[in-house]
């Protein structure tokens, strides 16, 4: 029996983008199983909690039977081994991206020999979105339909713009 290919797509996801979602996609096509993990970090200020975080992830990849949704802390290596995945995946937007990816792949190489990282370059349209562009926009009532799901826009509009309260 052939062994199940486990890749794990790590983020903080606050909130997630159309960005992610295209990382996501394409790992699917690579791997049997996509574990997307939240990382959950009591220290990093966050608009959204790890489960509210989580719930959104679960809504985005609704139509991706081979993604998990999963929150983790500590070292991704360890939880790398625990869920005995094979890769780590990452999207890379810019050249500033690759230093700080590249050092962190080969931290989690020495901590877990058999973990490999496999970086997807997003696509050109993804190339300025992140999390925090988004929650910029969204401050500002501006329109933030062209960075995250349709599915996820109201809860986004509705924590970032209307002033709700940020998750401490």
């Amino acid at each position: 029996m052939k062994e199940e290919r486990v890749a794990i797509c790590p983020g903080s996801f606050d909130p997630v983008t159309l960005g992610h979602l295209d990382i996501i996609r394409r790992s699917c096509k690579l791997f049997d199983k996509v574990i997307v993990a939240v990382l959950d970090n009591p220290e990093k200020k966050t608009a959204f909690t790890a489960e509210e975080r989580m719930d959104m992830l679960h809504r985005c990849t609704l139509n991706l039977p081979q993604v998990e949704i999963d929150s983790f802390h500590g070292l991704l290596a360890e939880y790398a081994r625990q869920k005995q995945a094979v890769a780590v995946v990452r999207g890379l937007r810019a050249l500033s991206d690759f230093e700080y990816e590249f050092q962190m792949s080969l931290t989690n190489r020495n901590l877990n020999p058999n973990l490999e990282t496999i970086f997807f370059n997003t696509q050109a349209e993804n190339m300025f979105l992140s999390s925090s562009v988004v929650k910029q926009i969204a401050v500002f009532g501006g329109d933030i339909s062209k960075c995250v799901p349709q599915c996820i826009m109201q809860d986004i509009n509705d924590r970032i713009y209307a002033g709700g309260n940020k998750h401490e």
